[in-house]
């Protein structure tokens, strides 16, 4: 089968996964499971129930907004738990001084809570700066007269090329190429329970790796979507339009998450070109796995797999 073919469907569900180190996180609609392969071969599992949204939150475009935040807290959690088992070993050094005085004034919780936080206002600014701010102050040079539809565009387009600049140098490190391995095991394992065919390493060794509903996707439909809305916003200030940008960021998430739900659900013209941006992106960030990391991916699905066939779409 050919790596871009979609394999015959029988089913389609709302099982999706996440890649970690060494691991794949898998999430059914009753409980969510995250499958790690330690440094002995071994399998770790860990099991919790699968948040689900609530009142309000299950409303279109708010549901995408929820569903964003949960992933990425979830998934730091995740990291790091599977990260635990890949600690790098103590060397013999004497620690320097600025380490010593830490050991004596912040206990290790503390510390670790520290970092984590810090970890995580720098993973949520990062983005911010370099995939909404940059682009617009490199587009506020342009001419005041300029059309506002051009100026949109070109924005757009200074996005997506930072985005495919990053994503291509963070894909080259050995780390990172791994998890993007153990993202193909995962893409390729849905694509086998949905092809209703029974989830061995052969079966899914030969689905293709790239999946419509890959939060790969989602990214690059949440950057075409500002091109659309800015087109016809008339302001020339750039501090004006980022502002105005990051206070509709949660619209243009939600909307990106139903684009990214209808391409999933629906297999027509308009589906296939929501979903081809996404698919040709799923380059940089869907490696081939190996058969050890198709092992993980089958046997996080598997117990999540609800027996009530409530995963159904």
């Amino acid at each position: 089968m050919s790596k871009y073919e979609l394999p015959p469907c029988v089913r389609k569900t709302t099982i999706g996964g996440q890649a970690v180190i060494e691991g794949i996180s898998m999430k059914g609609p009753k409980n969510t499971c995250l499958a790690v392969r330690k440094p002995d071969g071994t399998m770790d599992f860990q099991e919790r129930p699968t948040r689900r949204p609530h009142g309000l939150w299950k409303l279109p475009v708010l549901r995408g907004a929820y569903s964003l935040f949960t992933a990425m807290k979830e998934g730091v959690d995740d990291i790091n738990y599977s990260a635990s088992f890949f600690e790098d070993e103590e060397t013999s050094e004497e620690p320097s001084r600025f380490e010593q005085w830490v050991e004596a004034h912040i206990s290790s919780d503390t510390l670790e809570k520290l970092i984590l936080g810090f970890a995580m206002i720098l993973g949520t600014l990062l983005p911010i700066v370099l995939f909404l701010v940059a682009p617009t102050l490199i587009v506020g040079f342009l001419p005041a007269g300029a059309p506002y539809f051009v100026r949109s565009l070109l924005e757009g387009v200074v996005r997506i090329i930072l985005f495919l600049i990053f994503m291509w140098s963070v894909s080259h490190m050995k780390d990172i190429e791994r998890t993007f391995r153990y993202h193909g095991a995962e893409h390729k394992t849905i694509f086998c329970y949905e092809a209703g065919l029974p989830l061995t390493v052969e079966n899914v060794r030969r689905m293709p790796r790239f999946h419509p509903r890959c939060g790969t996707s989602f990214m690059i439909v949440m950057m075409i979507i500002p091109i659309l809305i800015f087109a016809f916003v008339q302001m020339d200030n750039v501090w004006l339009r980022m502002a105005l940008r990051l206070i509709l960021l949660p619209v243009v998430v939600g909307l990106a998450y139903e684009c990214n739900r209808f391409a999933g659900r629906h297999d027509g013209p308009i589906s296939r070109a929501i979903r081809w941006p996404g698919l040709q992106m799923q380059r940089l960030t869907v490696f081939e796995p190996d058969d050890s990391m198709i092992e993980v991916a089958i046997a996080a699905m598997q117990r999540v797999i609800p027996e009530d066939e409530s995963d159904k779409w």
